[in-house]
């Protein structure tokens, strides 16, 4: 019998609780019968930045401490590549396959291989699509692209002049979340668009979030526009990253709103330094924590609440969202200072 989770609608004694509780179908073979403990298996789309090395360290650092080892694969952003990490996990014998997608289209063959073999699979972070996934663990990115919209949107109508013009950076196609990010974006843009208050005069999507892409549409946007820009709407800190590096050669840097992501702490020196304008912290500790506690307490059988449900266009995916916090000069100290995220050392120097 497969080794799968079903929902389970929270009775109304618990209707104080909005959740769902997933809970083991059939009689799997016992943990302990497999391995002397937990085997957890965490793929991940790429070790390159910055924040995937804290969600990698945190979450093997939680998982040991609940008494279970972890083995982590990194796929350097190539499908192929994790479709074959994930394949080897599950030759391995892992008892829950933990998987940062490049690809959320691409990995519901993974999923569907896990499913086969018995292992439920929980998507951390960006959504893996059209397939029977068991756990959905993000933070609210609908909510992370309508804080940078209406960031921007805002500041740029304070500073009076007329019209503005911005340049939108996406995320990769590949990514789930860069489509849910740009929805949020749009919605907070959708009055000021509508009034006349801003234009977008160029937009393009980066591929795999690489700051050298972000670079690229960037000079495409001046090439097309001059110097004539006041504000980037930048998905994260990588592409905000290499749009401001375009900016520095065209000597426009901190005459520019630039929005970011993931509160990276060279985008946490940009802001100090007033080349870039903002970004969204995303309490990472806190979401791959509570990742590592659901894997370990799937992988002992044990049940586990999800806040909601989520539609992957095959079926609503329990999922845990964790909110986001918006980060600006004036209050870099209050959030990721004080959560020990970066220290004042870090993100100051000596000043």
């Amino acid at each position: 019998m497969k080794f799968r989770l079903s929902l389970v609608v929270l009775s109304c004694l618990l209707s104080a609780i909005t959740g769902l509780v997933l809970s083991r179908n059939g009689a799997p073979k016992s943990t302990t019968a497999r391995h002397a403990k937990p085997l957890i298996g965490l793929s991940l789309d790429t070790l390159k930045e910055e924040r995937w090395q804290r969600d990698r360290d945190t979450f093997v650092h939680r998982a040991t401490e609940l008494g279970a080892d972890v083995q982590v694969q990194s796929a350097n952003s190539d499908d192929m590549r994790q479709l074959a990490d994930v394949q080897d996990l599950i030759t391995k014998g892992v008892d829950v396959i933990v998987i940062a997608p490049h690809n959320g289209d691409a990995m519901a063959m993974a999923v569907n291989l896990a499913a086969e073999a018995g292992i439920p699979v929980i998507a951390y972070d960006r959504l893996i699509r059209n397939c029977s996934l068991d756990l959905y663990m993000t933070f609210d990115n609908i909510r992370v692209g309508e804080m940078q919209g209406r960031f921007l949107a805002e500041a740029l109508t304070k500073m009076g002049g007329g019209k503005k013009r911005i340049l939108r950076i996406y995320g990769a196609k590949t990514d789930n979340n860069a489509v849910l990010f740009k929805q949020g974006q749009d919605r907070a843009l959708a009055p000021y668009l509508r009034d006349g208050q801003i234009e977008v005069v160029h937009e393009d999507w980066a591929d795999d979030w690489k700051p050298e892409n972000g670079k690229k549409i960037t000079n495409a946007g001046i090439n097309k526009a001059g110097h004539s820009i006041d504000g980037i709407l930048a998905s994260n800190d990588g592409t905000a990253g290499g749009s401001i590096q375009a900016l520095i050669e065209e000597g426009l840097a901190g005459k520019v709103l630039v929005t970011g992501q993931d509160a990276d702490l060279a985008a946490c020196q940009r802001i100090v330094a007033g080349t870039q304008s903002m970004t969204i912290y995303k309490p990472l500790k806190q979401l791959a924590e509570t990742a590592a506690d659901y894997a370990v307490k799937m992988a002992r059988h044990h049940p586990v609440i999800a806040s909601t449900g989520l539609d992957n266009g095959k079926t609503s995916v329990p999922t845990m969202q964790v909110d986001v916090i918006a980060v600006t000069k004036n209050n870099m100290r209050e959030t990721v200072v004080k959560d020990g995220f970066h220290s004042v050392q870090d993100i100051y120097g000596s000043n």
